[in-house]
């Protein structure tokens, strides 16, 4: 597989209830290099301590003055410069089991895009082991920090449950009671939809797919995650027609400008394998703005952060959402049901069948949603029924339905989680955890599927010459 090397400039979000001062100092987003595979690209981030030099001016770290195009060292979080923000604030134990809850499988997979992962750096294992190596999630990361509420948080995953750790609070200073981590509990009780008993979703699934079964086994704990519906929706016209990194970058800018600061985190880069000292410029955590503070957002503005035709489509659609009721009636539409949500949100700039079926499953409660791209209909060709891939050279509203449907039928009415898991099956940096004939399956299809396109385009070039031809031999 090909690599290519991505800048993406990273902050997180959240939808501020009461938004704190904003600070005069120079605060800037950092930026992340990722080696990630071509598919990644076109798919829908103790005693012995590591090696230490001085740290260099990070103005190169900052997007305002560092081209996209140019070479940037990697930067990460690291664990034990996370443990020193708001110290006395201890670790909650959500007690939740694997088979409910892997961070890991769910906070980075592509469902939201306000997590950050953070480095372990307890036992060092040198500086290959700290480098971001995938802009997905990993199987094998443990610790996340991101902003949800009024807050700011690290979560973190151990073999035997999920816990998280406040390091910004409601009430900056303020003295953290019991009685705030019962709601914050709750609050992430909500977020994670933990009242949803997944284990018995897993078994009924395994029942009708045998090769989910065998995946169940190994990714544990795929959860759909409950977001802010004006956020989730605003993220996902961003996503239209994008990857990762670049959707990443894109909301990076949009939450600096009109968002709120809420924290910094000490940031390091590596390089010639050394890891250097806490930057002079930390990565800065910014809110996810409000209606009301997108309302100052001019389509220049929004066209100079880089989302090119995607800024019409935010501010027709943050003119709409308003003239509709705002936030209200988004979170309205989580009362509905299936096909009226989805009317509803086609309704809105930008938004076609898969992003509103992602806005649907990922914060308005629509388990059944589906959101089919090109990789989902893969997985419902190779698996269901080969006759969705057909030869359309789009995707087609009746080969989308038929896709969904083929995953609805079969997992009923959590569909939608079913399909979730199935695709986080599919990334790359989840392949060293499944059995070795489903990655066979899974390469010998993509061989195929590449191959098959490889002839249908050589059946198209000789028909072309056989044209010419005649039209040459006709004059």
């Amino acid at each position: 597989t090909t690599t290519t090397t991505t800048t993406t400039t990273t902050t997180a979000s959240f939808l501020t209830a009461s938004p704190p001062v904003k600070s005069t100092s120079n605060n800037y987003s950092f930026t992340i290099t990722t080696q990630q595979s071509q598919e990644e690209t076109q798919g829908v981030m103790s005693s012995s301590s590591p090696k230490r030099r001085k740290s260099s001016a990070a103005s190169n770290n900052s997007p305002n003055k560092t081209s996209s195009s140019q070479r940037t060292t990697p930067v990460v979080i690291l664990s034990s410069d996370v443990a020193k923000i708001s110290p006395a604030s201890p670790w909650v134990d959500l007690q939740v089991p694997p088979a409910e809850l892997r961070p890991s499988a769910t906070l980075t997979t592509g469902q939201c895009f306000n997590w950050m992962v953070v480095r372990d750096d307890s036992n060092f294992d040198g500086v290959h082991a700290l480098e971001p190596s995938s802009a997905w999630g990993s199987h094998n990361e443990t610790e996340w920090v991101g902003p949800l509420q009024d807050m700011v948080l690290s979560i973190k995953e151990t073999p035997t449950t999920a816990l998280y750790r406040i390091l910004r609070a409601p009430e900056e200073g303020s003295r953290r009671t019991k009685k705030q981590a019962i709601n914050i509990s709750d609050y992430l009780k909500d977020y994670f939809q933990l009242d949803i008993q997944l284990e018995p979703l897993y078994q009924k699934w395994s029942k009708k797919d045998p090769r989910l079964a065998r995946i169940a086994s190994v990714i544990p704990g795929v959860r759909i995650v409950r977001q802010n519906p004006v956020e989730c929706l605003f993220s996902f016209i961003c996503s239209s027609n994008n990857n990762i990194p670049r959707i990443t970058k894109m909301l990076s800018s949009f939450r600096k400008e009109y968002g709120e600061k809420l924290l910094d985190i000490p940031i390091r880069s590596i390089e010639n394998d050394e890891i250097s000292k806490p930057l002079d410029d930390p990565l800065t955590i910014y809110s996810f703005p409000s209606l009301e503070q997108m309302q100052r957002a001019t389509l220049s503005q929004l066209q100079d952060m880089g989302l090119g035709y995607r800024a019409k489509y935010i501010i027709e659609t943050r003119d709409l959402l308003i003239e509709k009721g705002g936030k209200d009636y988004l979170w309205d539409l989580r009362g509905k049901d299936a096909t009226s949500v989805q009317e509803e949100l086609l309704n809105f700039s930008g938004i076609g069948r898969k992003v509103a079926d992602c806005v649907a499953l990922f914060s308005l409660d629509q388990c059944e949603a589906i959101p089919v791209d090109v990789h989902v209909q893969h997985i419902a060709s190779r698996d269901y029924d080969p006759s969705v891939l057909g030869q359309a050279k789009s995707l087609t509203p009746t080969i989308y339905n038929k896709v969904a449907n083929l995953f609805r039928d079969r997992f009923g009415s959590y569909a939608g989680w079913a399909h979730s898991l199935l695709f986080v099956a599919e990334l790359p940096s989840f392949r060293s955890v499944l059995p070795q004939d489903i990655l066979e399956q899974m390469d010998n299809f993509r061989q195929a599927e590449l191959e098959r396109k490889s002839k249908v385009r050589e059946a198209k070039k000789k028909k072309k010459e056989v044209s010419d031809t005649e039209t040459i031999h006709s004059s």
